[in-house]
Formats: structure tokens, sequence, C-alpha cells
């Protein structure tokens, strides 16, 4: 019998007490199980910013993206960015006339949907099990991800052409 304190504690990734149906903005990655790059490969241009060249997964993992706002009226997509293996997103629950969230379903919710949608049309799962989260706190923050998102090819592109 295995010694439970002899695992390595895996660190929540939650914000205690925070409830992920509520109103806000979340910056979330998900990732290619073993990091493999099933969505696309970085390519640079003569003239111009690198971007992701997206494979037929990336394909399917864009239009599942651009299917959110469809599905859930209460969510909106600020921002994403398709990576060869991982995805960003900026995704914001929106408020009803009264401030409280739309009826929309919670940020676990979404991604769990996101990925089982992808996992269908591949044929196989090509996530890892779980994902990270970040509420965003103020303007600063949100323009912190925002830019992160958008400069996450560039970075890409360097650390793999140098």
């Amino acid at each position: 019998m295995m010694n439970d304190n002899l695992l390595p504690k895996r660190k929540d990734n939650r914000l205690k007490g925070f409830d992920y149906s509520s109103c806000g903005t979340f910056f979330l990655t998900i990732c290619a199980k073993d990091r493999r790059n099933y969505f696309g490969n970085i390519v640079g241009a003569p003239i111009g910013r690198p971007w992701c060249e997206l494979s037929e997964y990336g394909k399917i993992v864009d239009e599942s993206i651009n299917n959110i706002e469809k599905i859930y009226v209460g969510i909106r997509l600020d921002k994403y960015v398709i990576m060869p293996d991982h995805v960003h997103l900026l995704l914001t629950i929106l408020p009803d006339k009264g401030g409280r969230p739309m009826g929309a379903p919670t940020i676990p919710t979404v991604v769990n949907q996101f990925k089982g949608y992808v996992t269908k049309r591949i044929g196989f799962s090509v996530w890892q099990k779980l994902y990270y989260d970040h509420v965003i706190r103020d303007d600063e923050d949100y323009n912190t991800k925002w830019e992160y998102i958008e400069n996450n090819p560039i970075a890409w592109y360097i650390r793999n052409e140098n």
C-alpha cells in the first residue's frame, strides 16, 4: 500500500472561495496531452508577425472556440490564440441588467464541453486532464493577459528559431 505522504501534492489551481459562475473575466490555458504539437506550427513571414498555421485539429479547435459565444449567450470571447500545443482564451461571463450572471454556465462547464466537442470531432482526446485559469482582477491584469495572448506566437517563434 502506498503512503499518501510520499505522493507529490498537486497545487490547487482554483481561487479559494471564488464562484466560477459569477460575472467576471477569466484567462484560460488549455494544453494538449503530453504538450504535443497537435494544433499547428508557428510560422514566420518576411514581413509581419509570426502566427500559428493551423493543422486540421487546430481548425477544429478554432471552430469550437468561435462557437462558444453562439452556444453560451452569457459568455463573451474577448481574445484567444491557438498555439501548436496549447490554447489561451480570455472569456467574460456577462451580467444581466440586474448585474447577475446571465444564466451562463460555469467556466469549468464551458471548458469541459469545449474539450468534449473537440475530442468527439477528432476521434480521440488531445487534451491534458486539467487546465489553468486565472481570475482577472482589474484593467491592468486584463491588459497584461491580452498582451500575453497577442505576443505568444512571437515569443514561441523566438524561443524555437534560436
